[in-house]
């Protein structure tokens, strides 16, 4: 199967979908062999960007990664990181309280950090995790820029940023920002109306979407005709509510790029299932009525 890829710069693109690395260090097998069985799985569909973040697993999660990799692996991947948030754990044991760090000299040793935990020489894309309420907007464009310019980051985005939060980072940069990777589902769907995906949909900056699937709870929460009508698409296409769930993002013109993390094997090798669903026009606005708990004004 062979994904659509989304262009981020002339040197950089990222797989339609990407495959989320938040629980690698959740896993009981955490073994090199196991890792690059998970990245093998999402190979073989064509997902070949693989997002990590330097917080995950209590610090963990790039170490587990970084072991994993062979040179010639690495050539096939593309990796996303983010930086920013200190929580008092892992190499922070120290910090008194968790909180957001945009300084120059914490991003400096971020990448850097990324970089020898993923035995790496680059990062494909950099991410600023969080709004930091202190971000001296000067400073942390110029650390960005500075990434970039010495060749440890090859592109640079955001996550979690509102449109002004954007606006404001950029206009102390001289790189160009990428993407925002913000929270996205069936049960989070204000960004649909809030102005953030109409933002960047404007820009044609492609977004990414963490937890497309609520975070596992999705079929927790979600009213029984929502989950009824999933089951009903799934049986219909031959994939799953999870499949069908993650095609509902999919069909929206913003350029949505949904991050899906498990570790189980057989579902890492039904992640592409999402591209095999095509829902019309009235079809995705059933779901959304669904979700939503009532017919659009």
């Amino acid at each position: 199967m062979t994904l659509n890829r989304v262009q981020l710069t002339d040197e950089v693109s990222l797989s339609r979908l990407v495959y989320g690395m938040w629980r690698l260090g959740d896993d009981r097998d955490t073994s090199p062999e196991h890792v690059r069985a998970k990245i093998d799985a999402c190979l073989d569909q064509g997902i070949t960007t693989m997002d990590q973040a330097d917080i995950y697993g209590g610090y963990m999660a790039e170490h587990i990664l970084g072991q994993a990799l062979t040179p010639e692996l690495r050539r096939k991947v593309e990796i996303v990181t983010k930086c920013d948030i200190v929580a008092p754990v892992g190499r922070h044991a120290s910090a008194r309280v968790k909180h957001y760090d945009t300084t120059r000299r914490h991003i400096r040793q971020s990448v850097d950090t990324s970089l020898k935990l993923m035995k790496t020489d680059y990062i494909d894309l950099l991410l600023i995790h969080r709004p930091d309420p202190l971000m001296d907007h000067l400073e942390t464009g110029a650390a960005l820029d500075e990434m970039v310019n010495a060749g440890k980051v090859r592109a640079v985005g955001v996550s979690n940023f509102r449109p002004w939060d954007w606006e404001l980072l950029q206009s102390g940069m001289e790189t160009q920002l990428t993407t925002n990777q913000i929270e996205v589902s069936l049960l989070h769907h204000a960004p649909l109306t809030n102005g953030d995906l109409a933002f960047h949909q404007r820009q044609a900056h492609p977004v990414m979407a963490w937890s497309p699937l609520g975070g596992g709870t999705l079929f927790a929460e979600s009213s029984a005709a929502l989950r009824a009508r999933l089951d009903q698409i799934a049986r219909e296409t031959n994939t799953d509510a999870a499949a069908v769930a993650v095609a509902w993002l999919l069909r929206h013109p913003a350029c949505i790029l949904p991050v899906l993390g498990t570790n189980t094997l057989s579902r890492i090798a039904r992640i592409g299932d999402a591209l095999e669903v095509n829902l019309d026009r009235q079809t995705w606005f059933e779901l959304y009525t669904l979700a939503l708990g009532h017919e659009v004004p």
